[in-house]
């Protein structure tokens, strides 16, 4: 079999995403047809910068999901006669290492595409529980100020501090671990997901008795079971574990991005607390949290949805350089950090290793930047 040229390599990875070009399809055709119902999505696609965007968001999120049908190769087993290879190279058994092969004759390609799969578990879950703290702690800080907003800022100032990566990397350097802090730290923030559903619900139903211990009653049996198992790896029923080296990464970007959320929250509240509905909401005798929950954060959801996006694309960045620094995740993995850090020690004789991973985290970053300015101008509408 004969090695590819550009133009074969180019044609066999698009044929290789055909599943994602086909979903990408669908989406954005019902996107279009119902977007005047989508909200403040189907505005989306009157920004072509928030069309480009979140086209490079959806292609990686469905390369995650369907990068066990993409890939072409087992991106953790040894090619025959592949190390360092060019892209395009041919396989002595048939088939092609479409980006060529690395510094352990491992397929380039496959491990970029199960790349995807890596970052996008950890970082999208672990930005909405830093959210789900920040705005638990921020929105009492901000609408009843006091000593609670006092202490609470004080605390989100220390952690903030710390220059950010230098607190990301110590949080997971094996001496650190050892102490148990990560796990101290799992149990404490792991808890305010669930106060959050919690909260919401019974502000909502407080004055519907059956409802609301319904509704809480089904969100603790629930959330201590998923609590146990992420937390403590103790779920009785054996379904639901994360690895030690994902909990360690995880935790740590919550606890590194939380105090910035508060931050945010806390300053949205601020200025939303003085609005003529929240008065009205009080004069008719509603309940703080209902107030806070109910009446200012979806007041705040334009600027909190365009952070969110911005915010994702810093934990990608951090978890690369995590995965460039060795840490966090296991060595063979292959996500685009650890791929990149490999790849790099042959640069300037075999770049193709390193470059495959560092455009796809570029393109990942890049397509939530742009979906970021894509949101903020079409909330800016409202």
């Amino acid at each position: 079999m004969e090695d590819l040229s550009w133009g074969g390599i180019l044609a066999g990875m698009f044929v290789q995403f055909w599943p994602v070009w086909l979903a990408m399809v669908a989406i954005y055709a019902l996107s279009m047809i119902y977007k005047r119902k989508l909200g403040l999505y189907g505005k989306l696609f009157d920004s072509p910068i928030g069309m480009i965007g979140l086209g490079l968001v959806l292609f990686w999120v469905l390369t995650a999901f369907m990068a066990d049908i993409i890939i072409t190769h087992d991106p953790l087993a040894l090619g025959s006669g592949m190390k360092n290879k060019p892209p395009g190279t041919a396989l002595r058994d048939g088939g092609h290492y479409l980006l060529g092969g690395d510094s352990l004759s491992r397929d380039v390609f496959s491990r970029m595409v199960m790349g995807a799969r890596d970052v996008l578990k950890i970082a999208p879950a672990a930005t909405l529980f830093a959210y789900m703290v920040g705005i638990t702690l921020g929105l009492p800080a901000g609408y009843r100020g006091g000593r609670l907003d006092t202490g609470l800022s004080f605390l989100a100032n220390l952690v903030l501090a710390f220059p950010v990566i230098l607190l990301f990397y110590l949080l997971v350097t094996p001496e650190i671990v050892e102490t148990g802090i990560p796990m101290y730290l799992a149990a404490v923030l792991f808890l305010f997901p669930i106060l959050f559903i919690v909260i919401l619900i019974n502000s909502k139903y407080y004055t519907q008795p059956p409802k609301r211990n319904l509704y809480v009653g089904i969100t603790l049996v629930i959330g201590f079971w998923l609590y146990a198992g992420l937390a403590f790896n103790a779920d009785p029923l054996g379904l639901v574990v994360m690895a030690p080296n994902i909990l360690i990464v995880f935790v740590s970007v919550v606890f590194v991005n939380a105090p910035t959320v508060f931050r945010v929250v806390r300053g949205l509240v601020l200025d939303i607390k003085t609005r003529d509905y929240v008065a009205a909401g009080q004069t008719r005798g509603e309940g703080q949290w209902y107030i806070m929950l109910w009446e200012i954060l979806p007041n705040a959801r334009g600027p909190l949805i365009v952070d969110f996006c911005l915010r994702i694309g810093y934990t990608t960045i951090l978890l690369g350089t995590l995965g460039f620094f060795g840490l966090g995740v296991s060595p063979e993995s292959p996500d685009w950090g650890s791929t990149i850090n490999q790849g790099r020690q042959l640069m300037a004789i075999y770049p193709h290793a390193a470059l495959a991973p560092a455009l796809a985290l570029m393109s990942l970053v890049l397509g939530l930047n742009l979906l970021a300015d894509g949101l903020r101008e079409q909330s800016l509408k409202d």
